[in-house]
This record gives C-alpha cells, sequence and structure tokens, in this order.
C-alpha cells in the first residue's frame, strides 16, 4: 500500500487542507516523507456524520459478521508485511524484534476479541419470565441485553504504535462491541497509522459494513483532538498519554451537554516494593532483572518501575549497588520523539540537582536522541515531604525510596497515588509481611504481581491494565483483556416485548445459542452452566 498523507473518511482518501506535518526519523530528529493534511473542521463533521449513520446497522451485524470483521483486519495488518515494520522502526526508533512483537500482539488482541464477540458473552443476556400467578402481584417479563454505546473516538498512543493505536486495544474492543471508531492518529507515526488505517477500511470494504465504520484523522495541532471528543455524535473516548492530555479531554467530555466517559491511561509510576526476606536472599538477582524491565523500550512503557521502596539497611544498600553496575553497563536506546527524549532528560536534570536525592547511577551515553537509564536514591521523609519526586519520568530512570523501618515503608504506599501496577519481591518469610500489605496495595494498583515486574502485560481474561486515579480516569475498568469490551457497551432492559420483537439474544428458542441467566442460573444450550 501507498502511503499518501490522507485522511480516510469513512475509508475514503482526503486531504486535509488545516496545515500539513511531517514524520519524524526518531534517531535524525529530522523529517521525511510525504506532507500529511491535517483535518478540517468539515472533515470532522464528515467522519461523524458518516459514524452516526453507520452506528445502528453496524451494532446489530451478527456476531459471526462481526468476529470475521476482527479478524479480516488482523490478517490485512500482517499482510502489510515489512513495510509496515521498517516505516514504523524510522517514526519510532523501536528496534525490528520490538515492532514485530507488537504486530503479534495487535493481531492477538483481535483476535480474542473475535472469539469474545463469537461466545455472545458480553451481552450478558438476562430473563425474568413474567409469573401472572405470582401474588399479591404477578411479574411482568423483563429481558436485559448489553448494547453497544454509540460512535468511538480513539487516540493513538505515542509509546505503542501498534497496540495502542489505530487498530490497537481501544479500537477493537469498541469495534467489538459494535461500535464505529473515529482515530485520531498519532503525530509522531504518522505513516504507521496510515498504513494500518488503510487495512482496516479494507476490512470495512471486504466485510461489506457500513463506510462509516471507521474513520482516520491528522491533526496539525490540538483543534480536532479537542472537537473530536466535543462532537455529540461520540458517545465515549479511548486514550493513552500523558496526564494533561488526559484530564484535557476529561473536562472537554465533561462540558459537553451530553457528558461522555473518557477512559483514559495516563500516569503511573509502578511501585516496586522489595521485603526483607527477599532482598537478603537474592537482592542482587532481583537488581538485574530490575534493570532490564527498567530500561526495555527505553523505559517508554505506561508500567515501566519508577520507584523502588524498602526498608534501608545493607541488603537494600546491595540492592543499589547492583542495579548501579547492571546500570552502567547497559546501551542507551533512541526514545520515540525529540520531544520525549527533551522531556526526560529534564527529568533527569531535576533529580540529578535536587538536595535531597542521591544519583546511584547512569547508563552509557548514546547518540542524540538515546536516552541513558538513571537511578536515583532518596529518604522516606524527603519522598513524603516533596511532591515533586512523585512525578512520573517517563523513561528509563527511577527512583529508590529507603525507608527507615515497616511503618514508615506502609505509611509511603499509603501516600501513594493510584497505580496501574505494584509490584513486589519476597520470599517463603515475607508471606505475613505481604498479606498485611495486600488491602492497601488492592486500595492503590489495577495490578499486583509478585516477583516480577509490570512491564509485559499479558493479554487474556483476567488481565487488569486499570488502577486508580491517575493510573486511569475510571478504576472501574481495563483497556487490555476482554473486559475491555464493558467500556463500549449498555444495559438496555425490555418489558413485555412480544416474542417477535424481541432481539434474538433475548429469545426464548435462543437462536444465538448465546448464554442466557434466566431467573438468575446461567444456561447455556438447554442445560445450566
Amino acid at each position: 500500500m501507498s502511503i499518501t498523507g490522507q485522511l480516510l473518511i469513512g475509508g475514503a482518501g482526503v486531504r486535509g487542507q488545516n496545515g500539513e506535518f511531517r514524520a519524524i526519523d526518531a534517531q535524525s530528529g529530522e523529517p521525511f516523507g510525504i506532507a500529511f493534511g491535517g483535518a478540517t473542521r468539515e472533515d470532522l463533521d464528515a467522519a461523524c456524520a458518516l459514524a452516526d449513520d453507520a452506528f445502528d446497522r453496524y451494532r446489530e451485524t451478527t456476531l459471526e459478521a462481526r468476529a470475521v470483521f476482527l479478524e479480516t483486519i488482523g490478517h490485512n495488518i500482517m499482510a502489510l508485511g515489512d513495510q509496515l515494520i521498517s516505516r514504523c522502526m524510522a517514526e519510532t526508533g523501536l528496534p525490528r524484534a520490538r515492532i514485530e512483537g507488537e504486530r503479534a500482539r495487535t493481531v492477538g488482541q483481535l483476535a480474542l476479541f473475535a472469539s469474545v464477540v463469537r461466545s455472545g458473552d458480553f451481552l450478558d443476556a438476562r430473563i425474568d419470565p413474567a409469573l401472572p400467578g405470582r401474588t399479591p402481584l404477578p411479574r411482568v417479563d423483563l429481558r436485559m441485553r448489553n448494547i453497544a454505546i454509540g460512535p468511538v473516538a480513539v487516540f493513538g498512543a505515542s509509546n505503542f504504535p501498534l497496540a495502542f493505536s489505530v487498530a490497537g486495544g481501544d479500537t477493537a474492543a469498541a469495534f467489538a462491541a459494535g461500535c464505529p471508531v473515529i482515530v485520531k492518529a498519532h503525530s509522531a507515526h504518522p505513516g504507521t497509522s496510515e498504513l494500518v488505517g488503510l487495512a482496516i477500511a479494507q476490512a470495512v470494504r471486504e466485510c461489506g459494513l457500513p463506510q462509516g465504520v471507521f474513520s482516520l484523522l491528522f491533526d496539525s495541532g490540538r483543534s480536532i483532538g479537542q472537537a473530536l471528543v466535543a462532537d455529540r455524535r461520540v458517545k465515549a473516548v479511548g486514550f493513552t498519554g500523558s496526564r494533561a492530555g488526559g484530564m484535557a479531554l476529561l473536562k472537554i467530555a465533561h462540558n459537553r451537554p451530553e457528558p461522555v466517559p473518557v477512559y483514559a491511561e495516563m500516569s503511573s509510576i509502578n511501585p516496586v516494593i522489595l521485603l526483607a526476606g527477599a532482598l537478603a536472599e537474592r537482592a542482587d538477582a532481583i537488581a538485574q532483572q530490575f534493570v532490564t524491565s527498567l530500561t526495555l523500550g527505553a523505559g517508554q512503557f505506561c508500567t515501566n518501575p519508577g520507584l523502588v521502596l524498602a526498608v534501608d539497611g545493607d541488603a537494600l544498600r546491595a540492592f543499589e549497588r547492583a542495579a548501579a553496575a547492571a546500570l552502567a553497563s547497559v546501551p542507551a536506546a533512541t526514545m520515540l520523539t525529540p520531544g520525549i527524549h527533551a522531556a526526560y532528560r529534564a527529568g533527569v536534570e531535576r533529580l540529578r540537582g535536587h538536595v535531597d536525592v542521591e544519583l546511584l547511577a547512569e547508563g552509557a551515553a548514546g547518540g542524540r536522541y538515546d536516552a541513558p537509564g538513571a537511578l536515583f536514591a532518596t529518604s522516606a521523609d524527603a519522598f513524603a515531604a516533596q511532591p515533586a519526586l512523585r512525578e512520573e519520568m517517563f523513561g528509563p530512570a527511577s527512583l529508590v525510596v529507603r525507608c527507615a523501618d515497616t511503618g514508615a515503608l506502609l505509611r509511603l504506599i499509603k501516600s501513594l497515588e493510584g497505580q496501574l501496577t505494584t509490584a513486589v519481591h519476597l520470599n517463603d518469610a515475607d508471606h505475613d509481611a505481604l498479606r498485611a500489605l495486600l488491602p492497601t496495595l488492592e486500595n492503590k494498583a489495577g495490578r499486583i504481581l509478585v516477583n516480577g515486574f509490570g512491564t509485559g502485560v499479558e493479554v487474556g481474561h483476567a488481565m487488569i491494565h486499570g488502577g486508580p486515579f491517575p493510573a486511569t480516569s475510571d478504576t472501574r475498568t481495563t483497556s487490555v483483556g476482554s473486559r475491555a469490551i464493558e467500556r463500549f457497551l449498555r444495559p438496555v432492559s425490555y418489558q413485555d416485548l412480544p416474542s417477535t420483537l424481541l432481539p434474538a439474544a433475548l429469545r426464548s428458542d435462543n437462536p444465538l445459542g448465546v448464554a442466557q441467566r434466566i431467573d438468575g442460573r446461567v444456561v447455556r444450550g438447554g442445560a445450566a452452566v
């Protein structure tokens, strides 16, 4: 496929006339390739009108047709071959293995949601049959199912150009729910975005779906993204990015005449808690694993271990020395954009010059936009007193906080903001200590893991990639895993509808064969589950 720099309005290529921009080579910082045209308000209106028109038809497509659509997108992405990989590498600076792995994850997510759609369980079909003879009052016939919420706006993420972007988890979940999607592409990887957008548009045509099921917009500034959230036809928003960006979109969505949900993944420093037994037993091994996680992908993961908490003592200092030695030998890696690199270096310099912070180690220098890892340490008192020490540094930097005792450690954990992940390292002697911490950890994080690190998010049915604010804007939801579909659904109850008018999932003969909760018992294929 050819990269044209065009918008995709209902799948049709349109040249944006609202300014233009070029992709930036991540390693050189220089613009390259064809210019991309920014969308106008008229382009935005056309995309939203098409999505609104397509909604009722698309949400009632058969489960099989929707599943095939998701699988066809995955097939078309794979068919892009090396063109997609090479373009993505140039725009992001990420290595080939990482991009190929992320492509596999993207296609895997689409396949997962295809299986979710086929099962029909997301419909949550419930039937409370009429009881005309019940006394003192008869019961009406009540039936309920989930339906799609409406057109969804998705903002591509900078750090996952495939898995959290045009055909990423938000888009896959929205399509699976039955929602048309309008994607605002991230300006850091526009060529990658257009290629994937073309693969989706091709799938829309191949599957005979309404053209408004998908549109892709480029924005030469911020006005189109903001206007997209404000548009009355958009009923939900998916966003992965900074706290400032997420909060700005939340404000727009909440100030609309009809407020809509914004599912924003924003800020998390992902504390790593080192308990006494584990530290005494394997400080060196934990340090090696920590540095590997910290520097993975130049630290540009939302689950990057940006904070280490432990009781001070010989074992913690041994961990620090081992981590410092390991970090010093890790070569710097190219960051996604010059802007991200500049923000990271500013954050490192801020800590380097802080009176209460000690620089433990810094990685080897690299190219112009490469990011050396950095490890710092401070006291629990300083960390508690200075909110600036809690700010996320997007990159391969972390801060060790030395606590005087377990009481200080617990107080510090309780003072933290919401997190995507919390990792705890322990051995058998630490089980009672973790048992005491668990209630607090459950209140602070969406995912609690033992003897590992948060980088590496499994896409499955039990995964929660979310957490209390500011990790996400809605602590009840996840952006990864099969439960992500729930963000784009709402329940509708039907009372005393004639059987011929009932949605197929709620008919007593159950032509779809989906699970139905009848009088509180789940039944599939005529048998209780």
